[in-house]
């Protein structure tokens, strides 16, 4: 691609050479002939009416033509000179050969001063560039003053013009070669670095980064090739861990729910004892199905990023609802809930169901952390125009290598998943999922040895909601 395109430049350039060329060469030598012509005729024309003023000035001062400063022009400049009387008759001649003649066609009368192009009235042999103006030997006696000069050696005059046009067709040909070097320095060389960075993207090499850094175009698309392949490398990665981490947390239950049927089967197990071996296997299942919810529901979040069903509820009340269903367990352990909420009821607008999962899910993550014989302190304040809900449990925290990590689906770190170790490591990234779908974040703080506090905010509801 980037030869390609380099070579495609190369021949517009190229083209653009020889068709330049051509032009001066087919066309160069005839637009300078015309050029040439026209300045010719300019210049005649303003000569002829400065010689005729200069000769009526003499002809009025001594009663005859100078004919010694004719004679001299027409040496010095090479022009034919010539001087009809009224009756066409040539009186002078700088070159003697027309005196005498009659040319009996032509009239200056008709146009004093003019240009003639050609052999003046079969006068000349060839074409010539004839300049006349009206002169007078005195009353009665008009005279017309006529210039000539050869048609072509007007025209051969444009060959001096000639090498110049090529010189100069040359010297803007060797400096296009600096537009031409820039032009493949920032814009065909780092189209090529994008296309072969792009190959490598289609190969699957996602680890290749395109390297060329600037501020322009060429720049930023660079620059976002490289964050797509650094996001679909993440995303690969983030995938292939997944996978790995589902086919991990399926395959332990099932090899324990395998092993204890085929002892069953085998008779390994006596018949006595399969009432708490099938226990195990049941409780092998729910968490099978645990699991399996917890990886709907974030495929739910992902895919529709939640359907959200809005509605205004009190979350003081919802939060003392879920504390009772985790009343049996805290007795068990002799954990308490202490509330703390800056007013007896506060209306909140959400999902009354997602907000319901993640206020279970975040309590029982705090039951799982905390001592024995601890406190659950849940508090609810409003803030400006938001609820800010805040669990917090005073257990073993979470170490500070662990707080960015936790939030990673199936992430289980020892210390993170408390004296359980049944849980899916999905709890927390249903919740941050349910937030972002809110259009809200969830903050956690953590010390080792003194516990762990999740915050998140709501919005208030407004009357009428």
């Amino acid at each position: 691609m980037k030869r390609r395109l380099s070579l495609k430049f190369l021949e517009v350039y190229l083209l653009f050479v020889a068709l330049a060329f051509l032009v001066i060469a087919l066309y160069g030598e005839t637009l300078f002939k015309n050029y040439a012509q026209r300045l010719a005729i300019t210049q005649m024309t303003q000569q002829v009416v400065s010689v005729a003023n200069d000769q009526i000035e003499h002809i009025r001062e001594s009663g005859a033509i100078n004919v010694t400063e004719l004679n001299h022009l027409s040496d010095i400049t090479n022009l034919r000179i010539f001087i009809l009387n009224k009756e066409n008759r040539v009186v002078y001649d700088s070159r003697t050969r027309l005196l005498g003649r009659t040319i009996p066609d032509f009239n200056s009368l008709d146009s004093p001063n003019s240009i003639l192009i050609g052999n003046f009235y079969n006068t000349f042999d060839r074409d010539m560039i004839c300049a006349y103006s009206y002169i007078s030997f005195g009353p009665g006696h008009p005279a017309c003053l006529v210039l000539a000069q050869d048609l072509q050696m007007a025209r051969d005059e444009a060959q001096h013009y000639l090498p110049a046009a090529y010189l100069v067709y040359l010297f803007v040909i060797l400096m296009s070669f600096f537009p031409l070097v820039m032009i493949y320095r920032w814009v065909l060389k780092p189209i090529g670095k994008i296309s072969e960075g792009a190959q490598e993207y289609a190969e699957g090499n996602l680890s290749h980064r395109i390297r060329y850094y600037s501020d322009d175009e060429l720049g930023y698309l660079s620059a976002s090739l490289n964050d797509m392949a650094a996001q679909i490398q993440s995303t690969d990665e983030t995938q292939r861990n997944f996978i790995a981490n589902v086919a991990h947390d399926f395959r332990s239950p099932l090899t324990s729910i395998k092993g204890y049927l085929e002892a069953m089967v085998d008779g390994v197990i006596p018949p006595e004892n399969q009432d708490k071996y099938m226990n195990i296997i049941i409780g092998e299942t729910e968490r099978l199905a645990n699991l399996t919810q917890s990886m709907l529901s974030l495929n739910s979040l992902d895919d529709a990023r939640l359907g959200l069903e809005l509605s205004s509820f009190d979350i003081v009340a919802q939060i003392r609802s879920v504390c009772d269903t985790f009343e049996v367990i805290c007795q068990r352990r002799g954990l308490h809930f202490d509330l703390i909420f800056s007013s007896p009821a506060i209306m909140v607008r959400a999902d009354f169901g997602r907000i319901n999962q993640v206020l279970h899910n975040l309590i029982d993550n705090a039951i799982k952390f905390s001592h024995e014989q601890s406190l659950i302190r849940i508090r609810v304040r409003e803030v400006r125009d938001k609820a800010s809900i805040s669990v917090k449990d005073f257990g073993q925290g979470i170490p500070k290598e662990d707080i960015g990590k936790i939030w990673t689906r199936f992430y289980k770190g020892d210390r993170s998943r408390g004296k359980d170790k049944r849980g899916t490591g999905l709890g927390l990234s249903i919740i941050r999922e349910i937030m972002r779908a809110h259009g809200e974040s969830i903050d956690v703080t953590s010390t080792p040895g003194s516990g762990t506090e999740f915050v998140f905010r709501l919005p208030l509801a407004k009357k009428g909601e």
